[in-house]
């Protein structure tokens, strides 16, 4: 195979705070709902930020059976239950393809930290030996991709990526070169995170990196490019796609959401947690993933922008796309879907790559809510408060992560 091979996007699953399911989560985002509010994973009296996006009455048994949620952390239920959302929807599950050239390629920011916490808490309170044999199995961030191989039979190549809040979005991005190379012709690809937890939340707050204004109207919080905007607010849950060679697609007469056509990955080389205010890094991502698509600028109609809500990340994300786009960029639309979601860190990208194949598919700019005051700075038509009908033939999803990670990938209708 070669670049010049079409990778398509068969099967979609995801569980997010605004629906455990892609037909649910799809639905919130037309309807613009907000799945923030109060945290009640554990009791926010001593941070500072009190809101959060959770994912509502989890149950795994209702993807596997319930004796392996005892074996694996959350992070790696969210990503087991949308790998297996998406495998049913892609219609693998009745033409199997061979297990040897199906392969696994999972993002994930921080693995099974509540595993972490339980740990140490037995640790320091009843000492090293009553620590559980299933800890490190837990907690570790490539167990997410281990389960799913295991669970659905993919033998090729089984990877982790780890580039924080880009991870879903650089999974997918490998795993199109994976495609492309001829090391697979099916690759279940995403990411996942579950971390909100007092020591994260803890640790974000210290940072002054989480919305704290908003405390008393949750659904407010996630404000991307207003004005008043303060922090970004922690999400959770997966999002998981089944790529597979064009080839591979119409062999078995599968559906097609879109084709997943182009990513563009750089570095800032600047600094750990700011994003670098000239934005060179980011616009280069977003020009990397047009070429690598074969695209000019002019042909993009969407942009799915990381869009935090953070002071720092909306302007420079703003510049990174008028540097990259120039006059077309005040054509786009450009929304930020975690002012629903909130920020989902490691899994944050995938999700948002599943609602641009969906917007495609269905013809909908989805919306930033709670677009309130305008920020001169954040001049690009957000598509504020409520999504818009139209056709959307090419769409571009960016994650920009702590680190200087910066992730973009471009989809295009398939036809």
């Amino acid at each position: 195979m070669s670049k010049n091979t079409k990778v398509l996007i068969t099967g979609v699953g995801a569980i997010t705070p605004i629906g455990k399911s892609v037909p649910e989560m799809w639905q919130s985002i037309r309807d613009g709902v907000s799945g923030i509010g109060t945290t009640t994973k554990f009791d926010p009296v001593n941070v500072d930020s009190k809101v959060s996006a959770e994912v509502k009455d989890f149950d795994f048994s209702v993807y596997a059976e319930k004796k392996l949620a005892r074996r694996m952390g959350l992070f790696t239920q969210y990503a087991v239950a949308a790998a297996k959302e998406a495998w049913t929807d892609s219609g693998l599950e009745q033409n199997l393809p061979d297990p040897e050239r199906v392969a696994v390629m999972i993002g994930n920011g921080i693995g099974g930290v509540e595993v972490d916490m339980e740990a140490y808490k037995v640790l320091f309170e009843r000492g090293p030996g009553r620590l559980s044999p299933m800890m490190i199995p837990k907690l570790i961030a490539n167990e997410a991709a281990g389960n799913i191989s295991i669970m659905l039979n993919a033998k090729g190549a089984v990877h982790t990526m780890v580039t924080a809040c880009a991870s879903g979005t650089d999974a997918l991005g490998i795993a199109l070169d994976m495609i492309r190379a001829g090391r697979a012709d099916v690759v279940i690809a995403g990411g996942t995170e579950a971390t909100i937890t007092e020591y994260c939340v803890g640790g974000f707050c210290a940072m002054k990196a989480l919305s704290t204004k908003y405390n008393d109207t949750p659904t407010k919080s996630c404000r991307p490019f207003d004005l008043n905007r303060d922090g970004f607010v922690m999400g959770e849950g997966a999002g998981i796609m089944i790529l597979e060679s064009e080839a591979h697609a119409k062999a078995r007469n599968a559906k097609v959401y879109a084709e997943l056509a182009g990513y563009g990955g750089t570095g800032d080389a600047y600094h750990l947690t700011a994003p670098d205010p000239e934005a060179a890094g980011a616009k280069r991502a977003f020009t990397l993933a047009l070429k690598d698509a074969g695209m000019a600028p002019e042909e993009v109609d969407y942009v799915n922008a990381h869009g935090t809500s953070t002071p720092l990340n909306d302007p420079m994300e703003t510049k990174a796309i008028k540097d990259a786009f120039g006059e077309h960029a005040y054509k786009l639309k450009v929304s930020s879907t975690k002012s629903m979601t909130g920020h989902l860190l490691g899994a944050a990208g995938a999700v948002e790559a599943i609602v641009c194949a969906l917007a495609i598919k269905e013809g909908f700019y989805p919306p930033t809510i709670n677009y309130e005051t305008p920020d001169p700075e954040c001049d690009l038509d957000i598509v504020p408060n409520k999504g818009v009908e139209g056709e959307i033939n090419v769409a571009v999803s960016s994650s920009l992560g702590f680190g200087g990670h910066n992730g973009v990938l471009a989809f295009k209708k398939y036809a």
